[in-house]
């Protein structure tokens, strides 16, 4: 079966962004992004809210193409249009694009079905309202953490009132020079 992995960068006092959506104090650097590239290479799947996919979508598909592109965006282009796209939404759900499947009403159905056809993890990129909803569904099997050093006081939680109480096991940790510390957990089950 495959795992459902949230990826996200969190604030220390537990804040995915500020309270209008402000990720302006992650803390990204060629450090981070290698060390993320090593993972996501092996990830065919990625998992998105509609608000994330549509940022994603306007950058990505081209971001190899321009005259200025870092090796980041050359790898991350390249890996984004070969991977597996899956959008929890209803605004999109008429709506075609190459290499996405878009889910809505019988998302937690859908997903695992998806769960148990071949291929790797599912990372879930960002999309805190996603990531509440497969919180609440017991649809999360791991946590995939960048703990930037900064307490942001207000904005949208990782984890919200309602989420019920789970054991998690650390995989591994990486502490890296800018400041982010990594933390990787799966969900316990038992």
């Amino acid at each position: 079966m495959r795992n459902i992995i949230s990826f996200m960068h969190i604030s220390l006092d537990g804040f995915v962004c500020g309270p209008n959506g402000e990720m302006n104090w992650i803390k990204v650097d060629d450090e981070i992004f290698d060390h993320v590239e090593k993972r996501i290479m092996k990830t065919d799947t990625a998992l998105y809210g509609r608000v994330t996919y549509e940022m994603m979508q306007s950058y990505w598909p081209t971001a190899a193409d321009q005259p200025n592109a870092s090796n980041h965006d050359k790898n991350h282009s390249k890996w984004y249009s070969k991977a597996h796209k899956i959008v929890l939404s209803n605004r999109l759900k008429d709506k075609q694009f190459e290499n996405t499947t878009i889910l809505s009403e019988n998302f937690i159905a859908d997903l695992k079905a998806i769960k148990e056809t071949e291929g790797s993890e599912i990372l879930v990129f960002g999309s805190p309202s996603t990531t509440h909803a497969l919180i609440h569904a017991g649809m999360i099997d791991g946590y995939w953490l960048f703990i930037n050093p900064i307490l942001l006081g207000s904005g949208i939680p990782l984890f919200s009132n309602g989420s019920s109480q789970k054991l998690l096991q650390r995989i591994s940790t990486h502490e890296f020079k800018n400041g982010v510390t990594e933390l990787n957990y799966e969900v316990k089950t038992s």
